[in-house]
């Protein structure tokens, strides 16, 4: 197995437990091998990306799919203080939200989101979603080592 195809660590910041669920389901039906943390809130994603707390010994995650609307700590505010980081800004953060406002888009771009993917509804085209953004950052990105 080439670098490129080993797993990755993936850290799903999401409130909506639905979503969280079809995001796995769309991971197990892809065969997708890659290891999938999720947190429910922006707070907990800091932590979890500090190494704080109860998630002191989380895995440094190889990309973010990040919602935008979130309690505690609003997704844009994760991006800033991820981006902001020297260890954290360079993982990839993919902007993955019900969002279709033209002004999240800029801001999340602004705040240096790697990609920005509007959620589908249909669950076929939300796995489809899913797939392609795992098959882009396992095969076709070189992520940087941790």
């Amino acid at each position: 197995m080439n670098d490129a195809q080993k797993p990755i660590d993936v850290l799903l910041v999401e409130d909506d437990p639905g979503d969280v669920l079809m995001t796995q389901e769309a991971f197990e039906e892809n065969k997708v091998a890659n290891r999938l943390a999720v947190v429910s809130d922006g707070a907990s994603a800091m932590e979890y990306l500090r190494k704080q707390g109860q998630y002191a010994d989380a895995p440094t995650p190889d990309m973010v799919l990040l919602d935008l609307n979130l309690p505690r700590m609003d997704g844009r505010e994760v991006l800033a203080a991820m981006k902001s980081d020297e260890e954290l800004r360079r993982i990839p953060v993919v902007v993955l939200t019900t969002s279709e406002a033209e002004e999240d888009v800029l801001r999340s771009y602004s705040l240096h989101a790697n990609a920005y993917v509007t959620k589908p509804v249909d669950f076929q085209r939300f796995i489809e979603v899913v797939r392609q953004i795992d098959d882009f950052f396992l095969t076709v990105v070189r992520l940087p080592s941790r």
